[in-house]
């Protein structure tokens, strides 16, 4: 089976799929960004459910790379998989834990059964990495990784993102 990958430029809380990944910081309380509007827009049930995996599992912290699933809460997708990206250094390689990000993602995806799952650009944002190798490693990293997921679906912050996407990949389908 083929995953379809999509890019899509709007609001990655809005999406009707299975689940959403979340570029959490590894505290797993919310934050900025696309964390603080899932955290926001789902409800005190996501953050809940981050205090018990705290408490459980994750004492210091979700490890950069890594990834682990929780309800949406009031989100119309099923699951949000947190996972926690690299903060970019010019002068250190750190490509490695932000593909590990995509790929522990839907491999967690796998483990709940979810079929359709809309990624943001991990470490682009306040985690400074540039955009056209974190689109790069985004597509590449997803398109070439063992899952049952179906449709990955990457949610593009601005329309500028969506340009150099399709300029990048111009055979993956279009949304907004």
């Amino acid at each position: 089976m083929s995953m379809r990958i999509e890019l899509f430029h709007g609001d990655i809380t809005a999406q009707r799929l299975d689940a959403i990944v979340n570029a959490a910081n590894s505290s797993l309380m919310g934050g900025g960004g696309v964390d603080g509007a899932i955290h926001r827009k789902g409800g005190p049930a996501i953050l809940e459910e981050c205090r018990r995996l705290r408490d459980a599992k994750y004492g210091r912290g979700l490890p950069t790379g890594q990834a682990v699933a929780t309800t949406a809460g009031e989100l119309p997708a099923r699951w949000v998989i947190h996972t926690v990206g690299p903060v970019y250094a010019a002068d250190s390689d750190r490509s490695e834990l932000l593909r590990s990000c995509y790929r522990n993602s839907l491999a967690v995806a796998d483990e709940i059964g979810a079929s359709t799952v809309a990624f943001p650009l991990v470490s682009a944002g306040v985690y400074g990495w540039p955009k056209d190798d974190a689109l790069r490693q985004a597509v590449e990293t997803v398109r070439h990784s063992d899952t049952r997921v179906e449709r990955a679906r990457l949610m593009l912050f601005s329309t500028a993102e969506l340009d150099l996407a399709f300029g990048m990949y111009p055979e993956l389908v279009a949304g907004a």
